[in-house]
């Protein structure tokens, strides 16, 4: 069988991009499916387009994916399959990077394996995760929630929980951070990188022992004694 190609992350700003987000049924890229994905395009740090749809998952919408994003059953009752979706979203993002928050454990997985099953096809399009660049250069902030952040940066968090409203909120996160990544302080510059993959590193504790492990795990396995 051929081996599907992804993208790779990257750890730095670019001015040209599209923020994407989905809601979904749970957390669980393995059972759960995708009931809303929503983008915005980026040129030289300003939205220029913006793309949203429902997704009829072909399933219920649990209570507590309900609770969190407020999407119903008969919301989605007429909306398209996520295989019509995701190839209009794939579409609209064209070549760009691909900016989101916690989209590399979430986001991506949810989008690669869709790609997979309906197209035979990986997701090429490198991303940046604006989550492990709030994690490195605002080490101060105890939670780096996209909600922390917009908190942070005086963003309004009004629509919170629904992707397009998630989506304009990160952009305006994004931007924000090119200035920390341009300006590091100086409790960014002693935040310490996995040489490997470039997330970051955490201290953990294991058998034998606290060690310095890659918050990329289980897809970065580099650990470094204490």
């Amino acid at each position: 069988m051929q081996s599907v190609k992804n993208g790779k992350q990257l750890f730095n700003y670019t001015p040209d991009y599209v923020v994407f987000d989905l809601e979904t049924t749970g957390t669980s890229c393995a059972t759960d499916e995708v009931i809303e994905i929503s983008a915005v395009k980026v040129h030289a740090g300003t939205i220029v387009d913006e793309f949203s749809s429902l997704v009829n998952p072909g399933r219920p919408i649990p209570a507590q994916a309900n609770a969190v994003n407020g999407i119903t059953d008969a919301m989605v009752a007429d909306s398209p399959s996520f295989s019509r979706v995701l190839q209009q979203f794939l579409a609209f993002a064209q070549d760009a990077v691909l900016v989101g928050h916690n989209i590399r454990s979430f986001d991506m997985k949810f989008i690669q394996r869709d790609a997979q099953k309906y197209f035979g096809r990986g997701i090429c399009n490198d991303y940046i995760d604006t989550l492990p660049l709030a994690r490195q250069y605002l080490p101060q902030l105890s939670h780096h929630r996209l909600t922390d952040l917009a908190k942070h940066y005086r963003i309004s968090t009004n629509g919170a929980h629904r992707a397009l409203n998630d989506c304009r909120m990160n952009q305006k996160i994004f931007e924000y951070l090119k200035k920390e990544i341009d300006q590091p302080s100086e409790a960014a510059n002693t935040v310490r990188k996995c040489p490997k993959c470039g997330n970051i590193l955490k201290k953990r504790n294991g058998r034998f022992g606290t060690f310095w492990g890659c918050t990329g795990f289980p897809e970065c396995r580099y650990t470094e004694n204490i």
